[in-house]
């Protein structure tokens, strides 16, 4: 593995995990009007799923160390779940909006948390594919769509 970038495969899993950023935000701001509501439900679902992925990470930090855990780092892995379930309950531009935000706290986190755990090499990649996730949100929040 080059120490510069993730390897190869995790380029390419990281970069296929935001087609459904991409594919429901256009479906939800250009799509069938049948099919723009569902769109924007299906985005709201991914966009909180990954957000807690994006804290659960953290909890497997704080498991991989010798010593005991850091409690703010277990108290993270849990905050980005408490953010992305009530996101689902509000309607779909409300939800997304607060996804978006909280897409852009975790890159935000994990820009000052990476480098310390000795990830910095990954923060290229998330970088990337979290501009992609917060714009996808940030677009059908702001169109309304599936309100």
């Amino acid at each position: 593995m080059n120490a510069d970038r993730p390897p190869p495969l995790a380029l390419a899993l990281g970069w296929a995990g935001v087609l459904p950023f991409v594919g429901c935000a256009a479906l939800a701001l250009v799509g069938p009007e049948a099919w723009r509501a569902p769109a924007a439900q299906a985005l709201l679902a991914y966009g909180a799923t990954i957000v807690a992925f994006l804290g659960g990470l953290h909890w497997g930090f704080a498991m991989r160390g010798p010593g005991p855990a850091e409690p703010a780092r277990l108290a993270w892995g849990v905050l980005p779940s408490l953010l992305a379930w009530p996101a689902l309950l509000l309607p779909p531009a409300a939800g997304l909006a607060l996804l978006a935000g909280a897409l852009a706290l975790c890159y935000a986190v994990d820009h000052r948390a990476y480098p310390r755990l000795g990830l910095a090499a990954w923060l290229g990649l998330r970088r990337g594919l979290s501009a992609v996730a917060i714009a996808s949100c940030a677009a059908v929040a702001l169109a309304g769509a599936g309100a």
